[in-house]
């Protein structure tokens, strides 16, 4: 007669619960910032005084702040992602900002025997027999991976392993299921934007990023792009090593750096004036690289022409072409439609104001409803807000709208939707210049 492993019997369960768990653990405490915000608005309607409106604003976005941090701490995984698109200086209140931007480069890590045994899985063979040296310690670890420095047999150039957290993924989809749910709330009583189409175009993406022969796919057709486009590259790519890719391990070059939002601190350290140097930009990773479909690539190269010439009307055109539905009340529609959409798809911010706040009480998305928003277009939406959030934590504020001017309009051109005479003197002498 066999004896009960009860340790083995409690994994398991413990395992099935695991995502129950975590989903009580979201909606106590969403439900609790968010009725946190609703009674301090009743309580803060009563407060005449502007300064001190704005005092016990402060005061409650550190409280939430907080909250929120120890949420997306505790819980992990899709949720320090969330911390990662919240937590950027152009949108989010700066208590939360502060909080959260600690913790995009402090995902737990995986113990490495368990990433020994990935790599092992993953390539038939020991670590032994692939790399003469491998750091325990990883570089970073981020919501999906972690990464490791480590050297090939007989190679003389260090690489980086790039191996994913076992059973990370379950948890991300409940994650974001959750996500989802509170997202249709919010859009039917708080916020008058399709956060549930942006919700679902964001598990497509968070699957494609489980899938590392995708994304070393996407790395090789970026770097041929750039150097078939350009006598000198303006960026780099890593090399990816072939044979060493499998859907949950990649291996590539590595490429020694600074993060870029650390390089005016850098460069201040080692007395470099900026005016004098030009620095060199990597970029490291492609999980979400994505292919759009060509209505609305083109659709989207025409309301960059619109938000560069600040034309109102052309936007309106686009809208209906990229399949956004709105609806408004407000007497100046074709101006607020023109704004949201530079609110959305540009980053260049107003005169005068350092953070963009969507949903106070006089922001364009208050006035201007979005009943649809085709999810696809949420792969720009985020890239927007990368950048916007990179250019303020620079210090720079320009348009991404007037700088790829000449992408779209040779995207128009070559698909004969736009004549050469139309073509802009500015931007054919921006062609000149990227091929040299």
């Amino acid at each position: 007669m066999h004896g009960f492993d009860f340790k083995d019997i409690q994994d398991k369960v413990s395992l099935r619960l695991r995502p129950w768990h975590r989903s009580f653990q979201f909606w106590v405490r969403a439900a609790d910032i968010y009725t946190g915000y609703k009674v301090f608005q009743l309580r803060v309607s009563f407060v005449k005084d502007a300064k001190k409106q704005e005092a016990l604003w402060e005061k409650q976005h550190e409280l939430a702040a907080d909250k929120i941090y120890s949420m997306c701490s505790d819980l992990g995984g899709f949720f320090l992602k969330i911390a990662q698109i919240v937590g950027k200086p152009d949108l989010a209140p700066a208590a939360w900002v502060k909080k959260l931007v600690t913790l995009c480069d402090q995902a737990p890590a995986t113990p490495f025997d368990a990433v020994q045994l990935v790599l092992e899985k993953e390539f038939g063979r020991s670590i032994g027999e692939i790399f003469e040296n491998f750091e325990v310690n990883p570089l970073g670890s981020a919501s999906i991976a972690q990464v490791h420095r480590a050297r090939l047999r007989g190679d003389k150039n260090d690489v980086v392993v790039k191996v994913q957290h076992p059973g990370v993924q379950d948890l991300m989809m409940t994650d974001i299921r959750n996500l989802q749910a509170f997202a249709l709330y919010m859009q039917k009583t708080d916020i008058k934007f399709d956060l549930y189409s942006v919700t679902k175009e964001m598990e497509k993406q968070i699957g494609y990023e489980f899938d590392f022969l995708r994304e070393a796919n996407a790395m090789e057709r970026v770097y041929r792009f750039l150097y078939e486009n350009n006598k000198k590259t303006p960026v780099l790519v890593p090399r990816v090593l072939q044979g060493l890719v499998t859907r949950r391990v990649l291996v590539m070059d590595y490429i020694d750096g600074i993060p870029i939002l650390n390089l005016g601190d850098e460069m201040a350290r080692r007395g470099i004036n900026p005016s004098s140097k030009m620095a060199t930009v990597a970029l490291l990773d492609y999980g979400q690289v994505k292919d759009l479909p060509d209505q609305l690539r083109l659709g989207y190269a025409n309301l960059v022409l619109a938000m560069a010439d600040n034309d109102s009307a052309k936007a309106i055109e686009c809208y209906r072409e990229l399949g956004i539905n709105t609806v408004s009340n407000c007497k100046n529609e074709q101006q607020e439609l023109l704004r949201l959409a530079q609110t959305m798809f540009d980053t260049k911010l107003p005169p005068g104001v350092v953070m963009l706040q969507p949903f106070a009480e006089d922001a364009t998305i208050k006035k201007i409803g979005v009943q649809s928003f085709p999810e696809e277009l949420f792969s720009i939406l985020r890239t927007i807000h990368l950048l916007r959030g990179l250019s303020v934590g620079l210090g720079i504020n320009y348009s991404c709208a007037e700088q790829w001017r000449p992408i779209a309009e040779d995207a128009l051109y070559n698909a004969g939707r736009l004549k050469g005479a139309d073509r802009t003197k500015v931007g054919k002498l921006r062609r000149y210049f990227w091929r040299y």
